[in-house]
C-alpha cells in the first residue's frame, strides 16, 4: 500500500470530503478525471448534438476497447462494451447453445442474477444446474469440480469474487480444470476488476464479464464482455441489430467481426468514454499496488470489527479481498446501513435473495457489507468501527 499516493488519489476524489465511502462493491466514488470526461461529452452533446459529438470522439471511443483489452490481457476484437455486467454476462450465458440434459457447474456463492438465469434455462431447455461444493476454507473446491465434469458438462460458470462474501475464488485453478476437460469457462469478474490484477491468459477463462461502476470507479450504466477469439463462433448472439450484424441483402446478414456482434447500436457515449478513463486511471495506479493496499485496508477493517462484542464477521476463503461482511447482534442490517449513513458513512447490505445457496448454508437472512478501496484511510476505518461499536453499547 506504500506504492499508492493516498493523498493524491484522495485529491482526485472530491467525494471523500463528504462521505466515508465503504460501498465500493456497489458503486465506488468516481475520480475527477472520470467525472470531467463524462461532463465534457455531455456538454458537447448539449451544445452541438449527440451524433456529431460521437463522430468528434471516434478515436476516444476506440481507445476504450484498447484500455479494456489491456486491463484483462485480451485483444481489442475480443471486447464488447454493453449496458452493464449483467447484460454482458447474459450475452455469454444465453448465447450458449444448450440442449436438454446439458450440465452447468457453478459455485455455492453464485450471484442471484446469474442463478435465476440458470433456473430459467433449466425450465426452458432442461439443463441441469449443479453446485460444486466448497473447500473447508470456503472457496470453490477445484478437485470436486473436476470430479463432477461429465460429457454432458456444457459450461463452468462462477464468480471471481461473490457480491456478499469476501473470498476470491481460485479462478486460474478452475481454468486449468476447464481447459483439461475442454469445457467453456465463464468468469463473472465484476467484483475483482479494478481491485486486483485479472489476466484472461493466466486464468484460462473463455468469457469474462465486468462492470464500470464498482472497483474500476467508472460511471454507472456501462459494462463489458470479453470473449476469447476461439469461443466467438460457439456463441449464438441472443439479439441482433444492424450494428451487431450488417444487413447485406433482402434475406442475408453478416455478423460483425469479433465481439462487437454482442453490442447494440445505441449507447451512452459519455459513459462509455468515461469507462475508458476509469480503466486508464486504474492501469496508471497499477493493479498490483491497488490489490496490496485493498488487502491491507480490508484486513484492518476485519481486525477492527472482529474486536467488537456482538459483531460477527462472515467472510470465508483462503484469499480475501475488499468486501467485508458482518452482522451486529440484535440490529437489522438495513438499520445498520441507515444509522451509519446518518453519520456520513456509506455501507451496504446483502439479503438472502442475492445468494440463496450461500445464505441458507450460513443460516442468515441478511448481512452488512462494507467494501474498502485504495482511497480509504485508517482514520475512516476507525470511524466506521467506532460507529458500529456505538450500535451495540
Amino acid at each position: 500500500h506504500l506504492m499508492i499516493d493516498v493523498a493524491a488519489v484522495r485529491a482526485d476524489t472530491p467525494g471523500v470530503a463528504n462521505v466515508d465511502h465503504f460501498n465500493n462493491a456497489g458503486a465506488s466514488l468516481v475520480s475527477r478525471p472520470v467525472y470531467e470526461t463524462v461532463a465534457l461529452i455531455l456538454k458537447e452533446e448539449y451544445l452541438g448534438g449527440g451524433y456529431e459529438t460521437a463522430r468528434a470522439h471516434d478515436i476516444d471511443l476506440e481507445a476504450v476497447y484498447t484500455s479494456l483489452a489491456s486491463l484483462v490481457g485480451g485483444s481489442v476484437d475480443e471486447i464488447a462494451v454493453v449496458e452493464n455486467a449483467t447484460v454482458a454476462w447474459q450475452h455469454a450465458f444465453y448465447g450458449m447453445r444448450f440442449q436438454p440434459g446439458d450440465q452447468v457447474l457453478t459455485t455455492t456463492s453464485e450471484y442471484g442474477a446469474n442463478f435465476v438465469a440458470y433456473l430459467q434455462m433449466a425450465e426452458r431447455r432442461g439443463i441441469a444446474v449443479n453446485v460444486v461444493p466448497d473447500t473447508p476454507a470456503g472457496e470453490i473446491d477445484v478437485g470436486a469440480l473436476a470430479a463432477m465434469i461429465t460429457e454432458r458438462t456444457k459450461l463452468i460458470s462462477i464468480n471471481h469474487m461473490p457480491t456478499s462474501n469476501g473470498l476470491v475464488n481460485p479462478a486460474a485453478d478452475v481454468g486449468r480444470v476447464a481447459r483439461a476437460a475442454g469445457v467453456p469457462f465463464l468468469l463473472d469478474a465484476c467484483q475483482t476488476l479494478g481491485q486486483m490484477p485479472v489476466d484472461v491468459g493466466e486464468i484460462g477463462c473463455d468469457m469474462l464479464t465486468g462492470t464500470s461502476r464498482k472497483f474500476l470507479r467508472g460511471p454507472r450504466g456501462v459494462g463489458f464482455l470479453w470473449v476469447r477469439q476461439s469461443m466467438l463462433d460457439r456463441l449464438e448472439p441472443i439479439v441482433l441489430d444492424h450494428h451487431a450484424a450488417e444487413w447485406t441483402g433482402r434475406s442475408t446478414y453478416e455478423l460483425a467481426a469479433g465481439a462487437r456482434r454482442f453490442e447494440n447500436w445505441e449507447t451512452m457515449i459519455a459513459a462509455k468514454i468515461g469507462f475508458g478513463a476509469a480503466v486508464d486511471y486504474a492501469l496508471d495506479l497499477g493493479l498490483d499496488s491497488i490489490w496490496e493496499r485493498n488487502s491491507y485496508l480490508a484486513s484492518e477493517l476485519r481486525s477492527g470489527l472482529g474486536d467488537l462484542d456482538r459483531v460477527t464477521l462472515h467472510d470465508r476463503g483462503a484469499v480475501q479481498g475488499a468486501i467485508v461482511m458482518f452482522d451486529v447482534d440484535g440490529v437489522d442490517p438495513v438499520s445498520v446501513r441507515d444509522v451509519l449513513y446518518d453519520q456520513g458513512i456509506n455501507v451496504s447490505y446483502s439479503t438472502r435473495d442475492s445468494s440463496v445457496v450461500d445464505f441458507d448454508r450460513r443460516g442468515v437472512q441478511s448481512l452488512v457489507r462494507a467494501s474498502v478501496h485504495y482511497f480509504n484511510t485508517e482514520d475512516e476505518i476507525a470511524r466506521l468501527v467506532q460507529a458500529v461499536a456505538g450500535l451495540v453499547r
